[in-house]
């Protein structure tokens, strides 16, 4: 399944987190893919703490296991998380994905 990754955090802790994402994704769990990871230039959303930057990701987890054991270490390091699952609408389909939702 699909998820957005938001991560939110005090920029001191930027290095500790990008060392935690490299040792995690160079040889990722079982059932965890990331497939793309962007770190906001800006306020990411309205009501953003201007002291935290957000690190916006899309991976593909298939269970929970997999999403815990990559997000439990960047929690210690005091980083907040949150996923969203989402459906991926491919371009020019979406009256098919729509109806599959319906289904």
């Amino acid at each position: 399944m699909k998820f957005l990754r938001f991560l939110m955090a005090e920029p001191a802790k930027a290095l500790e987190l990008t060392q935690l994402a490299d040792k995690i994704w160079t040889d990722p769990p079982a059932g965890a893919k990331m497939l793309a990871l962007y770190i906001c230039a800006g306020l990411a959303f309205p009501g953003q703490p201007l002291d935290k930057f957000v690190g916006i990701g899309v991976f593909e987890m298939e269970n929970a296991e997999a999403m815990t054991s990559t997000s439990y270490p960047a929690m210690l390091a005091g980083a907040n998380l949150w996923w969203v699952p989402v459906q991926e609408v491919p371009i020019g389909g979406a009256v098919e994905a729509e109806k599959q939702m319906k289904e």
